[in-house]
């Protein structure tokens, strides 16, 4: 990513005016390929470095994913603030510098405790791993787990250890009763018993079958989070649209640019964030008992009750404004300024930021926790998704919207805000948004959390229940 800012820098700069264009084009390839490595790791990275035998680290682990997501909206305006300023009255290249300059500064900070730091040991590809549970599981589809008391293959030297340096796991999966036409792949048949050696397409550990449940409970509660994603994009266009057609003035010659009240959305997570980790879940965790104060899948369902609530606001909002223009006669000039105050927006944009503080932070510990330790990153990189296929979500919405309006009359989403129904579309995806959190209600009701027990725990149980470790086979 240095790379890619410094290329950025030189291309508005001191390289040739016939090159700048290549150059810059490949400074934003680089940029890109960095942030793709770089994105989905970091965090998982770091939230690794807490240990989760530990009581205390634990609990702190929760509240670490809050100052997180405030570090990066507090980075984020910061770089906002402060570069745009330099491009506009330095240079391109001054606020390029910068940030270039800041990233090496980081680069720097993060190899100086590079040997304090736990780390995550290689443990084979992921993917391959829950290839062969559903292969096996395949394999065995006729396969009875209770005819000739069968066993179950315990054994899994893989994963027997820690995986993180400084931490000792010792820790297993517990065996649930979701997805159980899984839990052929670890039966143990008579072919499985003749055999000196485990065939890892045939016979899976019960800890390898019960991560490919947590990757295939985490599904629903994905595509359950997209609509919410749909309803956040509304903040880069209809909001700023809106924006551009009201009074905007503070004082006699300053205009508010209509996209910089983005940055409401910034200040609003900036102070909820701490006021939900040192107010709200103290005051929780003594009602409920929880550590967190909610679980993470009623943080993430607050979030996306905000979010109709959001829509619901900016509708009557947007149908204030088209009074507002009926009155005074602008239905037919859309260019001309309705006389109605900007900061009437403020709320949807408040609400905009108090829902990523409870569905985008809950969607980055859940993607987090409920992870296997080597997906991590992948779990991290999928709520990272969540935004990109919803912003797809609202372009086919909108799609739709225009489809069926133009069937009946004119387009609910024409260039004429002041003749369109802006306020409908809101409503629409208030109501979409509606049955989606009913879905994701049902969801989560069913949805089982990760348990996991020590080394002990599963050798006793498998005892007690005749189900011991894999008869003998080496793993």
């Amino acid at each position: 990513m240095i790379q890619g800012m410094v290329l950025l820098s030189l291309s508005v700069s001191v390289i040739p005016m016939h090159s700048r264009k290549a150059v810059f084009f490949t400074a934003l390839y680089v940029l890109a390929i960095g942030e793709g490595g770089h994105k989905p790791c970091v965090q998982t990275f770091a939230a690794d470095q807490f240990d989760e035998n530990n009581p205390e680290e634990k609990a702190a682990k929760s509240s670490f994913f809050n100052w997180w997501y405030l570090g990066i909206v507090t980075g984020a305006s910061v770089a906002i603030v402060v570069v745009i300023y330099l491009q506009d009255n330095v240079s391109w290249a001054a606020g390029f510098g910068v940030l270039s300059g800041s990233l090496a500064v980081a680069l720097a900070v993060f190899l100086i405790g590079i040997r304090k730091y736990r780390k995550q040991r290689p443990t084979g590809s992921p993917f391959t791993s829950v290839a062969q549970v559903f292969v096996a599981a395949a394999k065995k589809w006729r396969v009875s787990e209770t005819h000739g008391g069968r066993g179950i293959c315990y054994e899994d030297d893989r994963r027997g250890g820690s995986h993180v340096k400084g931490q000792t796991m010792g820790r297993h999966l517990v065996r649930t009763k979701q997805f159980r036409f899984l839990d052929k792949a670890m039966i143990i048949d008579d072919k499985d018993t003749l055999s000196k050696t485990r065939d890892p397409w045939r016979l899976c550990s019960l800890n390898q079958v019960e991560e490919v449940k947590l990757v295939l409970r985490l599904i629903p509660i994905w595509l359950g989070c997209l609509m919410f994603s749909a309803v956040i994009t509304q903040l880069h266009t209809f909001f700023t649209k809106q924006g551009s057609t009201m009074l905007r003035s503070i004082g006699p010659n300053f205009q508010v640019p209509p996209a910089a009240l983005q940055s409401l959305v910034g200040l609003t997570i900036l102070i909820a964030i701490p006021i939900y980790d040192r107010v709200f879940v103290p005051i929780a965790r003594k009602i409920t008992g929880h550590p967190s104060g909610i679980t993470m899948l009623q943080r993430i369902g607050t979030g996306l009750f905000i979010s109709i609530l959001n829509m619901v606001v900016a509708g009557l909002v947007e149908t204030a404004r088209v009074n507002t223009a009926t009155k005074h006669g602008l239905m037919d000039a859309p260019k001309a300024v309705v006389p109605m105050s900007v900061w009437w927006l403020l709320p949807q944009y408040v609400l905009t930021g108090l829902g990523d503080v409870f569905t985008i932070v809950g969607l980055q510990e859940l993607f987090y926790d409920q992870m296997p330790e080597e997906m991590r990153s992948i779990g991290a990189a999928a709520y990272i998704s969540v935004v990109g296929v919803g912003s797809f979500i609202n372009t086919a919405v909108i799609s739709v919207v225009q489809v069926i309006s133009s069937r009946h009359g004119n387009e609910w989403l024409g260039d004429n805000l002041n003749r369109a129904k802006l306020n409908y579309f809101y409503w629409v995806l208030a109501g979409l948004s509606a049955l989606n959190l009913c879905a994701y209600i049902w969801i989560s009701r069913r949805f089982v959390y990760k348990k996991v027990e020590n080394n002990d725990e599963r050798v006793g149980e498998g005892k007690e229940s005749g189900m011991g470790g894999y008869l003998g086979v080496k793993v």
